[in-house]
């Protein structure tokens, strides 16, 4: 039904997410986070099931936890990660996909990897990478 009448509508700014923590997962501030397929953040590793969401927000200890016995706290935004040495993101890169090697690293290429997030810059100490 349409309104008849100011409506207090609630906003959020999007900048943080909390998810779930999957099971037996230790989560390191400032490590790039993934969900899984079951919704879980997990911390980013190589796999072809998972997403890059963000940057954890503060350390979680789930590694003796059932999947949701804890939540994490995810930022949105630009962040700095490692550039992989055997497949690095290059500037040609920037507005494309990267792919998570590890918590810490980003990669050029799909190997049987999952999409970290979107290149925003690439420098000599690494790769700026946009989580929306």
């Amino acid at each position: 039904m349409a309104l008849t009448e100011d409506r207090n509508t609630q906003r959020r700014s999007g900048d943080v997410v909390a998810l779930p923590a999957a099971a037996a997962k230790k989560f390191f501030a400032g490590a790039l986070v993934a969900r899984d397929a079951s919704g879980n953040a997990t911390p980013g590793a190589t796999a072809a099931d998972i997403l890059g969401v963000g940057r954890c927000k503060a350390f979680v200890d789930n590694s003796a936890g059932l999947a949701g016995a804890a939540t994490v706290e995810i930022e949105k935004g630009i962040f700095h990660f490692k550039n992989s040495a055997s497949d690095p993101v290059v500037a040609a890169d920037i507005g494309n996909n990267c792919y998570i090697v590890d918590d810490e690293t980003v990669s050029h290429t799909d190997t049987n990897q999952s999409v970290a997030g979107v290149v925003f810059d690439v420098d000599a100490t690494g790769v700026w990478v946009k989580f929306d």
